[in-house]
């Protein structure tokens, strides 16, 4: 068996269907934890994904939430409670576009955006946090009482001119995850963010689908390739370890150095 950081933990990742969400619920479970794999509408997305987690000797349990509605994410905590009987590990993932320009962009656009990406992220948190004080910190595990990751995106710091309510959103989870931190971490709840650069997903296929729209994306970023879901995935581990006990509030960049801005690379 491979090096499991997390065995025994109890680990639920939003929007774990497909993409990075997938991605970082096999990884999750291939460190020994047991995962929730929480999905919207993607049902069929999951088989995999607990397949693996099994494989590696894990648990894994697909339950079905939309993240923007509170009952919803308190029938999938509860759930989760009664399957598992805590929670160690809350990854924020679960989002989404809808991308227009600013002067056609509709309310309901900006909405379901802020709503899933941002909302989302409060209210899953929210439900965790209140959880893993109940329980604080257990003799014998782990030093911190939880572990909550918040899935961000170069987004937080590069600006994104059609996709004001995608960027808007993420800008919001750097300081909600910040501001999180720093109430919680004097209960030994450690809050972190991810913020992932071009990742080969779904949600932006079109970006790296043809050799063509692949080509004008790596000149983006300076390590030359597309990044992986299992990148965002051993992050996550990371971050869900006692090996980054001492991180706290941070976004750790996963993104080829997309965050150096690279046209300024001769001299802008």
């Amino acid at each position: 068996m491979s090096y499991q950081p997390l065995k025994g933990q109890k680990a639920l990742v939003t929007g774990a269907s497909s993409g990075i969400g997938a991605g970082v619920a096999m990884a999750l479970g291939q460190a020994g934890a047991d995962v929730v794999v929480n999905y919207a509408g993607n049902s069929a997305g999951t088989i995999p994904v607990i397949a693996a987690i099994e494989a590696a000797g894990g648990r894994a349990i697909a339950v079905q939430a939309d993240v923007s509605d509170e009952a919803q994410v308190e029938a999938m905590f509860d759930k989760m409670m009664a399957e598992f009987g805590g929670v160690d590990i809350l990854v924020n993932n679960a989002g989404l576009q809808q991308d227009a320009a600013f002067h056609d962009m509709t309310l309901a656009q900006w909405n379901k955006v802020i709503n899933v990406n941002l909302t989302g992220m409060f209210l899953c948190s929210r439900r965790a946090v209140r959880e893993m004080m109940k329980r604080g910190v257990q003799p014998g595990g782990s030093p911190a009482a939880g572990k909550i990751i918040c899935m961000s995106s170069v987004h937080e710091v590069i600006p994104w001119a059609g996709h004001v309510n995608y960027a808007a959103s993420k800008g919001g989870v750097k300081l909600f995850m910040q501001s999180l931190s720093q109430e919680v971490a004097p209960l030994k709840i450690r809050v972190n963010s991810i913020g992932p650069g071009a990742i080969a997903t779904p949600i932006n296929r079109p970006a790296w689908e043809t050799p063509e729209a692949l080509e004008k994306l790596l000149e983006l970023i300076p390590y030359g390739r597309v990044g992986q879901p299992s990148d965002i995935g051993k992050a996550a581990v990371w971050l869900a370890s006692d090996d980054s006990d001492y991180v706290n509030g941070q976004t750790i960049f996963v993104c080829g150095g997309m965050t150096l801005y690279p046209e300024f690379a001769d001299g802008g």
